[in-house]
């Protein structure tokens, strides 16, 4: 009888919000975005559900800081 496969979801918060969802499979931890601000990383592949929310914390930075720009100059 073939061996049912685990899979493992985590939700990534960061700053009060919901970003999305990582979930496992084969290829390492897929991120599904449930916040517009984070669809750039939607789909995309990282080894650990940890470096998926070190992603998401980058992106919510970098985007913070071009709106930053954007509201001085």
């Amino acid at each position: 009888m073939p061996q049912a496969k685990m899979f493992q979801a985590y939700v990534i918060e960061v700053s009060d919000r919901t970003a999305g969802i990582v979930v496992s499979d084969s290829r390492g931890f897929c991120f599904f975005s449930s916040d517009r601000a984070f669809d750039g990383l939607d789909g995309g592949y990282f080894g650990s559900a940890r470096a998926a929310e070190r992603a998401v914390r980058a992106h919510l930075q970098q985007r913070r800081e071009v709106e930053g720009r954007a509201t001085r100059g």
